[in-house]
């Protein structure tokens, strides 16, 4: 058996699993799933009580494949193996971590691409959109397949922080520890903006076919790519790009014409066209919809501090100081609604140069902070 001694500082080969689920789930878009498989990879070892369970939630692109390797040849680990195994910031040597593909998704989970059971075609644009209610609400039946009562923390980035606080009100019980990690309440009209220009260069590609590309076989790779690009750079800081590009010339001169001259945009060309091979168009609009309509404060009159009224988990609060999508002043409003809410409530702005794609690496301050919050954690249930 391969184990995380063969693959230093992680936890090594990994299978993905399948919970399939028969009946069906009610949407909050009024219609529901007759049925659906949620795929999902754990680390580490469940606990004999089953206190020492941690649910990681992905943000936009990524899946359920968060750490470790699916074989000896994999050339990539998980997405954040960086900061999950081993003595890591999430040890898998004190918790069991376990990650699930969220619905909508292509890596498994049920989602566009995957077949109708009424039809047997793909799904396609007859996917129903899914929000970030939705996705929780499949988390929990995943929770109580694994017989888990209550989860140590619930921890996510971006998208990932979203599900956090939704788990937070939905579930208040079965939660001890929310991590929410360079996240916002709600969107801003500019970032709503940003992914509808994103989806409108997906929709508008001769090759999306209405969504029913799959039938085609093709891909609409020209939106995708775009829509990639215009993403990643809301990712990066301006000081991030400043010193990794600069004005850099690829070929070192000018060449006056409408190709690939400068190095950010070579690095740009090759971020998109390297998303079209691992990523669903369909895939890409329902993500963006989820995060458009996330805003547990709407059915409150936009007081987000009785949005909170239910929580009964301890919050760890994280922004990052570069993030200009999601900026600390976002934080501060979650911070500031527990606050008023009379939650229990920490929070940490880290220092940092790369933006908001931050909360995937490994500052001292980060991983010390966010290290200090879980260790506590751990001791509160003996792990």
């Amino acid at each position: 058996m391969t184990t995380h001694a063969d693959f230093p500082g992680s936890v090594g080969l990994v299978e993905p699993q399948t919970l399939h689920v028969d009946g069906p789930m009610p949407l909050d878009c009024g219609k529901q799933l007759s049925q659906f498989d949620l795929v999902y990879e754990t680390y580490g070892r469940l606990n004999a009580d089953a206190s020492n369970a941690v649910l990681i939630c992905h943000a936009l692109s990524g899946n359920h494949h968060a750490a470790g390797y699916h074989s000896e040849d994999d050339p990539k680990p998980g997405w954040w193996d960086k900061c999950i195994g081993p003595g890591k910031m999430i040890d898998t040597d004190r918790f069991f971590v376990v990650c699930p593909a969220n619905l909508g998704g292509y890596n498994g989970s049920t989602g566009p691409h995957s077949a109708h059971p009424e039809t047997g075609r793909h799904y396609g644009p007859d996917f129903p959109v899914v929000t970030v209610g939705d996705w929780v609400r499949s988390q929990d039946i995943l929770r109580a397949a694994l017989g888990i009562e209550q989860w140590c923390a619930v921890i996510g980035g971006s998208l990932g922080g979203m599900q956090v606080m939704q788990w937070s009100i939905d579930f208040p019980d079965r939660l001890r520890h929310a991590v929410v990690i360079a996240a916002a309440p709600k969107l801003s009209a500019q970032n709503i903006a940003f992914n509808e220009i994103a989806r409108q260069a997906i929709v508008t590609d001769p090759e999306f076919h209405g969504g029913r590309y799959y039938e085609h076989d093709v891909v609409p790779r020209r939106g995708l790519m775009l829509a990639r690009m215009l993403g990643h750079i809301t990712y990066l800081s301006d000081e991030a790009m400043r010193a990794k590009f600069g004005r850099d010339l690829r070929d070192g001169r000018i060449s006056y014409g409408f190709d690939v001259e400068f190095q950010v945009e070579s690095y740009l060309r090759y971020q998109g066209a390297s998303f079209v091979d691992r990523f669903d168009a369909n895939t890409y609009l329902l993500m963006t919809k989820a995060l458009d309509y996330f805003d547990p404060a709407h059915a409150h009159g936009g007081d987000l501090a009785k949005a909170f009224a239910p929580v009964t988990a301890r919050f760890m609060v994280i922004s990052f100081t570069s993030d200009w999508r999601f900026a600390p002043a976002r934080s501060r409003e979650i911070v500031d609604a527990l606050v008023d809410a009379g939650k229990q409530v920490s929070y940490a702005e880290v220092t940092s140069d790369l933006g908001h794609d931050d909360f995937l690496l490994t500052m001292p301050h980060y991983v010390n902070t966010l290290r200090a919050y879980l260790n506590r954690a751990a001791v509160e249930i003996g792990a």
